[in-house]
């Protein structure tokens, strides 16, 4: 027998972004069209062909987590416990008289521990070659230890696991924690994703892939998706966190209901390892499938936060479905990438961009496409890619794409809740 399935509802956000701290400072920032990029800190730059990348700014995990905890976190990790400690904490969800039995976290990273696997192959290489290794090596590294952390942490002894799919991490943590919940296997889960990769092995790869701009000269307007001179993506780092319930849960302990989650496509463009399909053909799919799962129209979607990371093929590619999915109804839409802001943060994209997404339907304002330039004659004219300024307009419901290397798409469509 099919039972119906549950509505699913948003409860709670955290974020920690490279133009924000927290949700209130990262929304401020999207709605300013703050550029978070600058030349490196984290380590000597000079040699690499790009010497920028969006970093977090002012990051101090002491200000959060306690020392012994810091000692046994990969940044991404120290990352992932902040966001969600906001959202959590948002939603009321550390609650002693929930069923923790019941709540769970789908974690995402695209990478991992990065950090952790240099500074422990850096110190072995130094060394003598006598295996000395700390003995949190393994555990800092491993992609899924964020959720593990999480859970131990609050004591959500539910469904428990990390995805990776490259850049659409996050997108897919998040349909499968709507999957889960709307076949009722929870009432909730914790969900998002953290990226910490701004290191010589980040920066070294993605250059030599020639997927990063190098305009060092103005590393704050180097992330242009849309524009004629667009050169590559900017590498960020950071996270986001978003709490998912069913919605007679989160009604039933008067939790506060921002929007809900209402559809998610999954395809493959089955193409290439990292160009998109020139004719957007896996998009064009995820989008239909999404919007199938969402019972909507493509007229009923009024803002898409695109995956848009300023490359030459790919903002082409993703338009170019848009326009054959939405038809005369993509020139009523507002469309922006916010990683012109927030750069590229990989695995914990599709979380912040969520987020972006969630808030616009929030406050009615669409943040904006910043760093355009030069109008590109590939994109027709028509579009509105709100570029620069952010705008004012009702946003009963929107739409988030995110894809990543190896041809994964993956696309969620939120709307206004109501009874």
């Amino acid at each position: 027998m099919n039972l119906p399935l549950k509505r699913v509802v948003v409860t709670g956000l955290g974020a920690l972004t490279p133009i924000g701290n927290n949700v209130a400072e990262y929304w401020n920032a999207l709605t300013n069209g703050v550029s978070g990029a600058d030349f490196i800190k984290q380590f000597d730059a000079e040699k690499f062909k790009t010497k920028f990348a969006c970093e977090l700014k002012d990051f101090k995990p002491e200000d959060f987590l306690e020392r012994k905890e810091i000692k046994k976190l990969d940044r991404f990790s120290q990352i992932a416990m902040i966001a969600a400690t906001e959202a959590v904490n948002n939603a009321g969800l550390d609650h002693p008289d929930l069923d923790k039995d019941r709540i769970g976290v789908i974690w995402s990273s695209g990478i991992g521990g990065m950090i952790t696997f240099i500074e422990e192959m850096t110190n072995y290489n130094q060394g003598d070659g006598t295996p000395r290794f700390n003995p949190f090596f393994i555990p800092k590294l491993i992609l899924d230890i964020a959720a593990g952390h999480i859970s131990m942490k609050y004591g959500f002894r539910g469904i428990n696991f990390a995805t990776v799919s490259a850049c659409a991490s996050s997108t897919h943590g998040l349909i499968d924690a709507f999957t889960y919940i709307r076949l009722g296997k929870a009432n909730a889960i914790v969900t998002g994703g953290s990226e910490a990769v701004v290191t010589q092995s980040g920066i070294g790869g993605f250059n030599a892939m020639k997927a990063l701009s190098e305009r060092n000269d103005d590393p704050k307007t180097a992330s242009r998706p849309f524009d004629l001179d667009r050169d590559g993506f900017v590498l960020g780092e950071g996270g986001g966190c978003i709490i998912l319930e069913e919605l007679e849960h989160a009604k039933a302990r008067g939790a506060n209901i921002i929007c809900e989650l209402v559809g998610g496509g999954m395809t493959a463009d089955a193409y290439h390892l990292t160009a998109p399909h020139p004719e957007g053909l896996g998009v064009i799919n995820v989008m239909n499938l999404a919007l199938e799962d969402a019972q909507l129209k493509p007229s009923d979607i009024d803002y898409i936060n695109v995956h848009g990371t300023s490359t030459p093929l790919g903002d082409i590619a993703e338009i170019t479905a848009i326009e054959k999915v939405f038809g005369e109804h993509s020139y009523n839409l507002n469309i922006s990438s916010t990683k012109s802001m927030t750069g590229h943060l990989l695995g914990a994209a599709g979380a912040i961009e969520a987020i972006a997404t969630i808030l616009s339907i929030k406050n009615n304002v669409v943040p904006p496409t910043i760093n355009h330039f030069t109008d590109d004659p590939a994109i027709n004219p028509r579009l509105n890619l709100t570029f620069n300024t952010a705008q004012n307009r009702t946003v009963n419901a929107a739409l988030s794409n995110t894809f990543g290397f190896g041809g994964h798409n993956a696309t969620v469509i939120f709307k206004k809740y109501a009874e």
